[in-house]
């Protein structure tokens, strides 16, 4: 009765597991996926315990594998490049200001953020600018998947503002050691960040060094941690910037860009090297004599001492390889010439299918991955859109996490010393969100074909499908505002030196109105 009721619940289960995904990917019982039974963990168990391999491996890759550094950069480049600029936004019609005002108030921002942003004075280290900042910042965010960004006030002389940016390694923020996972009031430490009952990040705690500095281990010197609150109890003020890309609730640190692929890219610059090693080996030319005659003896012409200008062997037991070198082999000793075979000709197309792997991973296409551009011009444009479609991603949480808060916090100093003037910006946060709007341009993606693009951004602006401010950033990163100012003082020039003529035909005949598109001459072929 016992078997046949085991065997009852038997194919009961077994039914269980067939429905559904348990016939698929949920399958227990298929022999592709028997043995595929990944454990189960919270972001804490699957994220934070593996940051101590995850980073040092990281870092390893960009400092020693050039197609890691490579991408790292490519991103760093195409996303802040030669750093994300300000453009104020503030809602003139909001805040009731005439074009005029408008107009003085975005001069002052933009002239008082250029005095404090493009001095070194930004930086609390005082060695970065703040466009300097914004690349380092980036660069430290993919590479160690999170950066914090401490706003201290510091008072140093011949400084206009106080407000300094302290970047901060992740490895710095960390649960002190002997305190307990749960505080006292019921908070939380989760890989150095406290949150409170609800969830919320309230606290950082950070290490008064890096871990790995040489002293980490000296007794004289205890590592001590110090507590940031995320707002100061007086003032509200946000005290840390924390940049990271989340990819699962309740996830309190970042993971490296490279964490998919590092097993990938690891084996790859093994295979890299060994290939180059064989390649090397394989370009020597080494013959092996075995004499009965005395090895002192000039058998080949030419002298024994040194006659290919490699280093000698420091004794007769030892024998190498070299370029075109001549080695004896004691009386009885044969050698053997094995062929390597190298260069390998298939090491190009198996290189090439696992970089395409590893850009899908990144987001970053083979093409612009390797600064490849082989295909056609459609397929090249393709790989950069599908690029830009990531660029574009970072590019606005690095505007939005770094930039816009330093931007306020900055912008709030600039009020309290009076250096500009923005009525009521402290006493409703709807006016503070009014004045301190902004929008962040970064490099443009550049032309593959600027006549074709440029013919598309006039359709463009002509339909109504786009603005000359949004093409003029596309383009070439200029503001639209900024290029007629300079086009109207450059005609001025131009009417006072006796140049009528703006433009000129391909074949060098000057348009007198290119509004009317020249003559004939200036059609396409």
């Amino acid at each position: 009765m016992k078997a046949r009721s085991e065997i009852a619940r038997q194919q009961m289960l077994q039914e269980v597991f067939n429905q559904g995904y348990g016939d698929h990917g949920g399958s227990k019982r298929k022999k592709a996926l028997k043995a595929w039974n990944p454990g189960i963990g919270d972001a804490d168990s699957d994220i934070h315990q593996n940051l101590e391999n995850l980073r040092p491996r990281a870092r390893d890759l960009y400092m020693g594998g050039a197609l890691s550094a490579g991408a790292l950069k490519t991103m760093r480049t195409n996303i802040v490049g030669t750093g994300l600029k300000l453009k104020p936004a503030f809602d003139a019609e909001f805040l009731k200001l005439t074009d005029e005002q408008a107009n003085k108030l975005k001069q002052q921002i933009e002239r008082e953020f250029a005095l404090w942003s493009e001095s070194k004075d930004c930086d609390a280290t005082g060695m970065h600018n703040f466009v300097e900042l914004q690349q380092l910042a980036f660069l430290s965010w993919m590479m160690s998947g999170d950066v914090f960004a401490l706003l201290p006030l510091i008072k140093r002389p011949h400084t206009v503002y106080d407000l300094r940016i302290k970047l901060v390694e992740a490895d710095r923020c960390s649960t002190p050691k002997n305190s307990a996972q749960v505080l006292l009031d019921g908070n939380k430490i989760q890989s150095g960040v406290e949150v409170d009952k609800d969830g919320m990040v309230c606290a950082y705690h950070f290490s008064d060094r890096h871990p790995g500095a040489s002293n980490y281990y000296s007794g004289a010197n205890v590592m001590k941690w110090q507590r940031v609150e995320l707002f100061g109890k007086k003032t509200g003020r946000r005290n840390v910037l924390h940049l990271m890309e989340a990819e699962r609730p309740e996830q309190r640190r970042g993971v490296p860009v490279l964490a998919p692929v590092i097993e990938a890219l690891k084996q790859l610059e093994r295979y890299t090297e060994a290939e180059l090693m064989a390649a090397v080996i394989s370009g020597m030319f080494t013959v092996f004599i075995e004499s009965e005659a005395d090895p002192s003896d000039d058998i080949l012409g030419v002298p024994l001492e040194n006659p290919t200008g490699e280093p000698l062997p420091s004794s007769e037991e030892e024998i190498g390889l070299g370029n075109g070198a001549v080695q004896f082999l004691q009386p009885g000793e044969k050698a053997n010439i094995a062929n390597p075979g190298r260069p390998n000709a298939q090491f190009d197309p198996f290189v090439t299918s696992i970089l395409r792997q590893v850009g899908a991973a990144l987001e970053l296409p083979y093409e612009l991955l390797l600064k490849h551009f082989t295909a056609s011009y459609s397929a090249s444009r393709a790989a950069l859109l599908e690029a830009w479609k990531m660029f574009r991603m970072r590019r606005s949480w690095l505007a939005s996490d770094f930039c816009q808060p330093v931007y306020e916090d900055w912008f709030i100093e600039a009020v309290s010393k009076g250096r500009i003037d923005a009525p009521g910006i402290f006493d409703d946060p709807a006016i503070f969100k009014a004045y301190t709007k902004a929008e962040w341009h970064g490099p443009s993606q550049g032309l593959l074909d600027p006549v074709k693009e440029v013919n598309a951004a006039i359709l463009k602006v002509n339909n109504g499908f786009s603005s000359r401010q949004r093409e003029s950033a596309e383009l070439n990163g200029s503001e639209y505002e900024t290029n007629v100012k300079q086009l109207a003082y450059e005609q001025s020039i131009r009417q006072q030196n006796g140049i009528e003529h703006l433009a000129i035909n391909k074949n060098g005949t000057p348009i007198s109105d290119p509004s009317k598109g020249g003559d004939e001459d200036s059609e396409e072929d």
